[in-house]
């Protein structure tokens, strides 16, 4: 097991926002840049650091159009001086954002940084397109795709790509992708219901109907109605093809969000006070061809955990997104990892998948999730666009 020393990266702050639901939910009037501003503010006034002492700030962003969303926060928020750095990798972008920090921490050169990701869906840039031929246009949403589109692997259209290829590899049924998705949206509801987010969340000044500001505090995307009969009774989303089992209820949802936690060395931490919510012991990458993307993470969590020191019974708590419900079930069967260990408080199928947002919501969930439980180990881990997919160890210290 690793022990602690100086030069450890060590997170002194965690905060996301609630999650909405795109294009009509309480987020879709609020941008990107709005959201990267309010998160960074946040997590840097819960670490009780001042400005000056922010070295730079690391955010994820994906299918916005480009930019640097971290360097609009950093000078809305008040830090001129701190620079800004844009992170894609798509999905699991913002889990890459804190692994970037922690490098740059340990490594010595930084000492404090602000690392996490920002999705709006809501308020993504459109194309305009011309049907050939014809004076027509049409908009759609920018999406920047992320492998060359194949019959098997459609860069668009990631039920396929995903959902379904996972399943199909991994002898998954819908009756299986059904049950694991109404758990989400159970799981996510109780801890909404009992509270368990309130820690974490940073309420969002949002843009109401009649144009006041209202405050936006509670995920809305789970589903409360959501049933065995209802789930069951959905149209596939690709009826053509013979024996297609994904379809919306056991499939993420498209959201706005943005989490981000602030990363330290340790020995600053110490020095200055802060309470130590987890150190961050390892991160990886991996990647797979497209078509099996949603497989990715059987390639990446054994990566970070040998890069950890520790197995998978080693591990307290599991967040592993549900871009999906084929993903996770994958990951549990041929891992070996507890499923009631998994997502306890719901995930993609049920609180919703902000993509750039998607990774840091899960390590600031996990974190606190962890605190509440006595502290221990806590992995991340994700599928992403292209055959990719990333992770983070966590090790939040123990108190029981």
């Amino acid at each position: 097991m690793p022990e602690n020393t100086p030069t450890d990266a060590v997170i002194v702050a965690a905060a996301r926002t609630p999650i909405g639901t795109a294009y009509k939910g309480a987020l879709r009037h609020t941008t990107a840049m709005e959201l990267a501003h309010l998160i960074v503010d946040e997590a840097r006034k819960r670490s009780g650091l001042p400005p000056e002492q922010i070295d730079d700030i690391i955010l994820a962003e994906s299918n916005y159009g480009g930019g640097d969303l971290a360097r609009h926060a950093a000078i809305t928020a008040g830090m001129t001086q701190v620079p800004g750095q844009a992170v894609n990798r798509h999905c699991a972008g913002s889990l890459t954002a804190i692994g970037n920090a922690a490098a740059a921490v340990i490594s010595g050169a930084e000492r404090v940084v602000i690392a996490g990701g920002v999705q709006s869906s809501s308020t993504a840039p459109e194309q305009r397109f011309r049907t050939p031929g014809s004076l027509d246009e049409y908009t759609e949403r920018w999406m920047s795709p992320s492998h060359p589109d194949t019959a098997d692997a459609p860069n668009m259209d990631m039920s396929i790509t995903v959902g379904w290829n996972t399943a199909v590899e991994s002898g998954i049924t819908r009756e299986e992708m059904d049950i694991w998705a109404l758990r989400s949206h159970q799981r996510a509801l109780a801890a909404i219901d009992s509270g368990l987010f309130a820690d974490e969340i940073v309420p969002v000044s949002a843009l109401g109907p009649d144009g006041s500001r209202v405050a936006f505090t509670t995920d809305e995307h789970p589903r409360r109605g959501s049933t065995a009969e209802k789930l069951a009774s959905l149209k596939v989303l690709h009826p053509e093809i013979d024996g297609f089992s994904v379809t919306a209820g056991n499939s993420s949802g498209i959201n706005d969000a943005a989490a981000a936690v602030v990363v330290a060395r340790r020995e600053i931490a110490e020095s200055e006070g802060l309470e130590i919510l987890g150190t961050v012991r390892s991160w990886a990458a991996s990647a797979v061809e497209p078509a099996r993307t949603g497989l990715a993470v059987l390639e990446v969590i054994p990566k970070v955990l040998e890069r950890a020191g520790i197995t998978v019974a080693d591990v307290a708590r599991w967040e592993i997104n549900e871009a999906f419900a084929s993903v996770p079930i994958a990951a549990c069967t041929k891992l070996g990892i507890d499923e009631d260990l998994v997502n306890t408080s719901g995930s993609g199928c049920s609180l919703g998948h902000p993509v750039a947002a998607s990774g840091a919501r899960m390590i600031v969930t996990m974190i606190h999730e962890l605190r509440r439980r006595g502290g221990g180990y806590g992995v991340a881990a994700m599928c992403a666009g292209g055959g990719q997919a990333g992770a983070v160890v966590i090790d939040v210290p123990i108190t029981q």
